[in-house]
């Protein structure tokens, strides 16, 4: 399985109280033959941001999911994309680190992030 990842963070400034960073994790199928990434939960990507090691801010930290079974298909050269947001985040400069949540399929992504 050759799974390959990116990690795209765009901070957003609107009226104060509402900044927000958007993630995006790319998966992309390197390989030659098509990947079948096994899913246990409605959540197919976990995003975590760090300051220096230390974990700021975690996706999937006071939210549930939808417990279901579920497969996603990738052939060579596609591509799956994962989002989330961060929500009022704190001035600072951050690592935002993407992984894949498919039972199998390990595909991880870093990014560094810089909210004003």
């Amino acid at each position: 399985m050759a799974l390959e990842g990116t990690l795209e963070a765009t901070v957003s400034s609107g009226t104060p109280g509402s900044d927000a960073v958007a993630f995006e994790f790319s998966v992309t199928n390197t390989g030659s033959e098509p990947v079948e990434l096994q899913f246990s939960d409605a959540c197919k990507a976990e995003f975590v941001v760090e300051d220096e090691g230390r974990e700021v801010w975690r996706y999937t930290d006071g939210r549930m999911f939808a417990q279901m079974i579920s497969s996603e298909r990738i052939a060579p050269d596609e591509t799956a994309t994962y989002e989330a947001e961060w929500e009022n985040p704190q001035s600072g400069e951050y690592t935002a680190v993407a992984e894949l949540r498919a039972q199998e399929g390990i595909c991880e992504a870093r990014t560094d992030v810089s909210v004003p």
